[in-house]
């Protein structure tokens, strides 16, 4: 009966898939650690590995430092709720339903995602600059396409760029700032749920309705 031996792409994979692991156990650590009440910025590299039982040493195959478990942090919060909630503005859903159909997707990944989400906005005012400022680029990453996908659906016609910007901006913003709220809400309160949802909707529903008033001075 013949033998079979791995191949060496084969061993390859199983390194690849191992190393993976591992870089996801590392960064759930460092979330475990901040769900814990203590901040990013006091966490160090030891703390982060011991959580794990792996060698300090292991974690400079995975992360230069622990700026850049933040930042491999920061996009795992932001691309794919980026992605939902392009799905959510291109659905065909009347513009009404649109906002509450986002808001209500991203109430929903925040509370799937709560570690990653409650280590975003306690570093987006706080903490490491580098981090500080990788969150601004999601942000504006946010802003961008928001502000691409608004102008193919017409939904603020007659208005520059800059000023689609503007307006996607304010959207952006409104949504972080209620990050806190929606993480704050207790299992089982339904009527808080409902009137913090309202509460949001009708927030970005004045945002469009101003938006739609305003009209670009002339230059």
């Amino acid at each position: 009966m013949p033998v079979h031996t791995p191949t060496a792409t084969h061993t390859g994979l199983r390194r690849d898939a191992r190393k993976l692991q591992t870089r996801q156990q590392l960064m759930q650590a460092a979330l475990a650690l901040v769900g814990q009440g203590r901040g990013f910025t006091s966490l160090s590299l030891r703390e982060v590995t011991r959580e794990i039982g792996v060698v300090p040493a292991s974690f400079y195959r995975h992360f230069k430092d622990m700026d850049e478990l933040g930042l491999a942090l920061v996009e795992a919060g932001g691309v794919t709720l980026r992605r939902l909630l392009r799905e959510a503005r291109r659905s065909g859903f009347p513009p009404k339903d649109m906002l509450r159909n986002s808001v209500l997707i991203y109430k929903r990944y925040l509370e799937q995602n709560r570690p990653v989400f409650a280590f975003i906005v306690g570093e987006r005012s706080g903490g490491s600059p580098v981090i500080r400022k990788a969150i601004r680029r999601e942000e504006e990453h946010f802003v961008h396409e928001m502000a691409h996908d608004l102008r193919e659906l017409n939904t603020v016609p007659g208005v520059s760029t800059q000023t689609l910007e503007l307006i996607c901006s304010l959207v952006v913003t409104t949504m972080l700032n209620a990050a806190n709220d929606i993480l704050d809400l207790q299992a089982g309160h339904a009527q808080s749920e409902r009137e913090l949802v309202d509460h949001f909707v009708l927030q970005l529903r004045l945002i469009f309705l101003g938006a739609r008033l305003w009209r670009d001075p002339q230059t």
